[in-house]
């Protein structure tokens, strides 16, 4: 037990004060995760990162959903120039299209993710994903999709 009490107390003792233990090599502390942000100017993204527009918890699921299932083919931005874009005939859509945007209800937009292209009388090559996503996946993903139509501040 005496042997515990003291290894744990050594251990505090050089956590807290930064001492040496015998054979304990010390290495230099790793810089706090907040110098990094705030040697940034305030509102400044990370350098590698496009802006981001501001988007509700719902939607950044839906974004986050977009990209992982949906951007290989319809791209990014959602214009249809994924990667995969190129293999595809016809062309992925451009969901960023306002006119698309308009002309579509999110019922509709929920039907056509839920059972696939091809039971909406759209493309084939558009998979369901009804059994994949729940509803409620389904639901944020459209939100997102809407915040393609709108225009963005510069």
């Amino acid at each position: 037990m005496r042997r515990h009490a003291t290894a744990l107390a050594c251990a505090l003792a050089v956590a807290s004060a930064g001492c040496r233990a015998p054979g304990v090599r010390q290495s230099s502390p790793a810089p706090p995760p907040i110098a990094a942000a705030a040697s940034r100017p305030a509102g400044a993204q990370p350098s590698g990162t496009l802006p981001q527009p501001n988007l509700g918890y719902n939607d950044r699921e839906g974004r986050a959903l977009f990209q992982h299932y949906c951007a290989t083919c319809h791209g990014a931005e959602g214009h249809g120039d994924g990667f995969n874009a190129y293999n595809l005939d016809p062309k992925p859509r451009d969901l960023a299209d306002r006119a698309f945007q308009a002309g579509r209800s999110d019922e509709e937009l929920v039907s056509i993710l839920s059972t696939g292209g091809g039971a909406a009388g759209l493309s084939t090559g558009m998979p369901p994903w009804g059994h994949t996503l729940n509803e409620r996946q389904i639901r944020n993903l459209v939100g997102f999709l809407r915040t393609l139509g709108t225009p963005r501040a510069p």
